[in-house]
């Protein structure tokens, strides 16, 4: 089946939303660690989807929607919109708590006490993005056109460089694979939520790279 990068449309964002909760844990679905899927996706997505729709872009694999890249040339205003989001969420949250189960319980007791100690450090004023992909779907070819569509986009647009935050582990290539498009690991920092839940330590890592904009 062949691969299809195409820039985001409002039709892929119940997709897009549906993918990052099923690619949360590890990249298998977040469950069995946080069940509530809406708090989950507003997190990681909503920003991208509602604020900055023209930064994103999707992956189709036998034109169906298996991956996206969502990213940001406007720092200031998605770090504004986390801060104001973070109040939603705790809101919703604190109402939704009672009928939680135990791992959900445990995830929200990490990010109060441990994950703001666990995140690596990361450029100011810098285009970042993040992206996900369904094991079905994962290649190289695709991670490449995905990568490089995006770096097209940047320079389009005057940008010099570009970092990314992700989650990495020894059997993981992440970090690795981004090594080849010329990124180099900034630093990282292991997210402990995991220590119990896989045989391996668990990285947050900040990749970052330079960018040759167009003239």
């Amino acid at each position: 089946m062949t691969y299809l990068v195409r820039p985001y449309a409002a039709r892929d964002r119940e997709v897009v939303r549906q993918l990052c909760c099923e690619t949360g844990f590890l990249g298998k679905p977040i469950d069995p660690v946080f069940e509530d899927r809406e708090l989950f996706s507003d997190y990681l997505t909503s920003y991208y989807t509602d604020l900055e729709p023209e930064s994103c872009f999707v992956l189709e694999h036998g034109g169906v929607v298996k991956g996206y890249l969502l990213g940001s040339r406007r720092p200031f205003r998605q770090q504004l919109h986390s801060f104001f989001l973070n109040f939603s969420l705790c809101a919703r949250a604190i109402i939704r708590y009672p009928r939680y189960r135990a791992p959900t319980r445990e995830f929200i007791a990490w990010i109060l006490k441990n994950s703001w100690k666990e995140v690596p450090a990361a450029p100011r004023n810098t285009a970042h993005f993040h992206f996900n992909v369904l094991p079905e779907a994962q290649s190289i070819a695709g991670t490449r056109e995905l990568i490089t569509t995006y770096f097209r986009y940047l320079e389009a647009h005057g940008e010099k460089a570009v970092f990314g935050q992700m989650v990495t582990f020894e059997s993981r290539r992440g970090a690795k694979v981004l090594e080849r498009y010329g990124f180099r690991v900034l630093e990282r920092r292991e997210i402990t939520k995991w220590r119990d839940k896989h045989p391996e330590p668990v990285y947050l890592t900040t990749v970052i790279k330079q960018l040759s904009p167009a003239k």
